[in-house]
């Protein structure tokens, strides 16, 4: 088995798309107007319509309802991510901060209040760890 990506539903899938894209500067690559990917090279953010959750089961997702899952992704420079992100992004929760298993690590919402983490390894051990 392999993961290969995590798939966020919408209700405005250009608004959050466009957000995605400015924060990571990844393009995304479009399928239909109700489906997005923005691909890395370890994994996928896919954004969806509420118009596909039908396909899979009526009712089994619902947009901006996640109150468990933090999205992340590995930068090189988290602080300099901060400074560039301050121009979109409206909602931090945290400002970079070293964490005790050794990634400093930047926490903001999307716009559609989904959690958000951007990170860089700091310690010896988390830089090992992430060793690409």
């Amino acid at each position: 088995m392999d993961f290969v990506s995590i798939r966020i539903i919408t209700g405005d899938v250009a608004r959050l798309v466009e957000f995605y894209e400015r924060a990571t500067g990844v393009q995304a690559t479009w399928a239909t107007e109700d489906f997005a990917e923005l691909r890395t090279p370890h994994g996928t953010l896919a954004i969806a319509s509420t118009r596909t959750v039908p396909l899979f089961a009526p009712d089994s997702a619902r947009p901006a309802a996640n109150a468990s899952v933090i999205t992340e992704f590995l930068v090189a420079d988290v602080d300099r991510a901060h400074r560039d992100l301050t121009a979109h992004v409206t909602d931090f929760v945290n400002e970079p901060t070293t964490m005790p298993w050794g990634n400093r690590s930047l926490l903001f919402r999307d716009p559609d209040g989904n959690l958000v983490n951007f990170f860089t390894p700091v310690t010896a051990e988390a830089v090992a760890k992430f060793a690409r």
